[in-house]
């Protein structure tokens, strides 16, 4: 029996990412599916339905998610599209599970097994299922493009018979995958770029991209990294020095963009309204952690708000203005990983419960909770 995929159109409106593209369809179809794209699923990211005909698709409805094995998403689905799902169903998306216990807890109740993709374990299995880095390396390029976009002057030196222009001052707030992409795309425009980061280990990145570290190197420093990666919340004290710091870099550069995100918590902040106040005339600061409320004191999600003369720049859906990229970057991430679930004899679909990519990223199964961050019991992970 050939399992059925439904790739939906994203019900919020301030999504333009799709969760397939035509290679992807393509992929899935010679690994055996059916494939069914909703009409108009697409077209946010310029990708027609005739694309995704020819790929080897089925323009659909909303109803054909009923008869559906697995669903692809970009965002978590609502209310109404849990209750459009077929019992049993495999639903993929990034899930935003942190402090969304009762979504969870309604997909459980209806029996379909979810995965966040965003909870992907970072070792080398899974890299091309690593959704937050493909993602998050084009929002830090978009990061710069938006900048760009918003300074009044030139980014490069300009030598003319006029005079000279200089070189835009940007600072990028963590060095992560999205500040690294940052550092790239302003250093090839031509600014002159620092950056700063709680990790030693990124030290070395940052140089070898051309830019100038900036950090209190203490003891505290050199130990700030989890085993998976991702950067420590670190103390007060430490906090205290770097901010002194780094506000009396801040005040002398044209552009700064903030990347630091902690999984699960309240973004930190970093940039305050003093340090705001500081900048030159004209200043641009883009946030990328305003989805958990910013690195920035008073920016605005979804805005580009004045803060004490500098231009804030609150985009949440960052990836999503490069949608295209974006769409075909996650379709190739959710392809990849659906792959490993199928068997190899049969062509079926099944979850395998002692899967270490299946441990760290289903949030529900067999009516039951199961990731145990978010309310589950690991013992249900072997029933």
């Amino acid at each position: 029996m050939v399992s059925a995929v439904f790739v939906p159109r994203e019900l919020d409106r301030r999504e333009a990412r799709v969760a397939a593209s035509p290679d992807a369809v393509k992929r899935l179809v010679g690994l055996g599916f059916d494939v069914v794209i909703e009409a108009g699923a697409g077209q946010p990211s310029d990708m027609s339905d005739d694309d995704f005909a020819k790929a080897g698709a089925r323009i659909g409805t909303v109803e054909d998610a009923r008869r559906a094995d697995v669903v692809l998403k970009v965002r978590p689905p609502v209310e109404r599209e849990i209750a459009g799902y077929a019992p049993r169903a495999i639903v993929i998306a990034i899930m935003d599970p942190y402090g969304n216990e009762a979504a969870i807890a309604a997909m459980a109740k209806v029996g379909l097994s979810t995965f966040a993709m965003e909870l992907m374990p970072r070792i080398t299995r899974a890299q091309s299922m690593d959704v937050l880095s493909s993602q998050a390396n084009l929002a830090g390029y978009q990061a710069v493009i938006e900048a760009a976009a918003h300074f009044n002057r030139a980014f490069p030196m300009m030598m003319t018979a006029a005079g000279t222009v200089p070189a835009a001052k940007v600072f990028v707030m963590g060095a992560g995958v999205a500040g690294l992409q940052a550092i790239a795309t302003a250093r090839r425009l031509g600014a002159a770029v620092s950056a700063t980061d709680v990790r030693l280990a990124v030290k070395e990145q940052v140089a070898s991209l051309g830019a100038k570290f900036i950090a209190i190197e203490d003891d505290e420093f050199k130990a700030a990294e989890t085993s998976g990666g991702y950067a420590k919340e670190m103390s007060k004290e430490y906090q205290a020095k770097q901010a002194a710091l780094v506000a009396d870099h801040i005040a002398k550069q044209d552009i700064v963009i903030t990347t630091a995100l902690i999984p699960g918590r309240p973004a930190p902040r970093l940039v305050s309204r003093d340090m705001l106040r500081s900048m030159k005339p004209g200043a641009v600061v883009v946030d990328l952690a305003v989805e958990r409320g910013g690195n920035v004191e008073g920016v605005v999600a979804g805005e580009v708000a004045d803060v004490e003369g500098v231009k804030v720049v609150g985009f949440a859906d960052m990836p999503g203005r490069i949608a295209a990229s974006a769409s075909a970057l996650y379709a190739k991430n959710l392809v990849t990983f659906l792959e490993t679930m199928i068997n190899k004899e049969t062509k079926q679909v099944v979850v395998n419960l002692d899967d270490e990519l299946i441990k760290a990223t289903m949030l529900t199964h067999a009516g039951q909770v199961v990731h145990p961050a978010f309310g589950g019991n690991t013992l249900a992970m072997s029933a």
